[in-house]
């Protein structure tokens, strides 16, 4: 059973990795995007509200598909000065329950953003401002396929955790 479970995760953190490494590439998008709609307002006098709503789209996308492409890279911030003391087993135990905790958390808002996404979609909402941005719901369906991402990676990172647990070198079995 670990053995599939360890396997699933392997899965899970790659596909956490590819999509993360495509999500990356808003970011060059973004700085594009705002450098156009700055010289284009300033040296042509062109403005567009669609442009302008963009930036935030794209701003969004990054930081909903970074979280879980963060996690995976290890670039979450830990700010415990107990941790760093712990033993190893101790920590992979608080490590497995607070990964658990965060898929629990990551899927029930999935849960909670399909009706909201739903209720967009079904009114096609678009921007509210004249001149911008059609297909509001596209933005905001990646709020629950971002949340299933961070799931896969939370659960991916509990994974490992029991891995550690029950194979580490401070198993009474080793």
């Amino acid at each position: 059973m670990l053995r599939f479970l360890t396997l699933a995760s392997g899965g899970a953190s790659c596909a956490v990795r590819i999509i993360g490494s495509l999500a990356a590439w808003t970011g060059l998008a973004l700085v594009l995007l705002v450098a156009f709609n700055v010289l284009s307002r300033y040296l042509l006098s062109y403005s567009s509200v669609a442009l302008q709503e963009a930036e935030w789209h794209l701003m969004a996308v990054a930081a909903l598909f970074g979280m879980s492409y963060g996690l995976n890279q290890g670039g979450e911030v830990r700010v415990d000065i107990l941790y760093a003391r712990l033993s190893p087993r101790a920590k992979a135990i608080i490590d497995l329950v607070g990964n658990a905790a965060l898929t629990l958390v990551a899927i029930y808002v999935v849960y909670l953003s399909i009706n909201y996404v739903r209720s967009s979609y079904q009114i096609m909402e678009g921007s509210p401002d004249p001149g911008g941005l059609p297909m509001r719901y596209l933005l905001k369906a990646a709020i629950p396929s971002a949340f299933v991402l961070l799931a896969l990676q939370a659960f991916a990172m509990t994974v490992e955790a029991l891995e550690k647990l029950v194979t580490g070198p401070f198993h009474r079995g080793a």
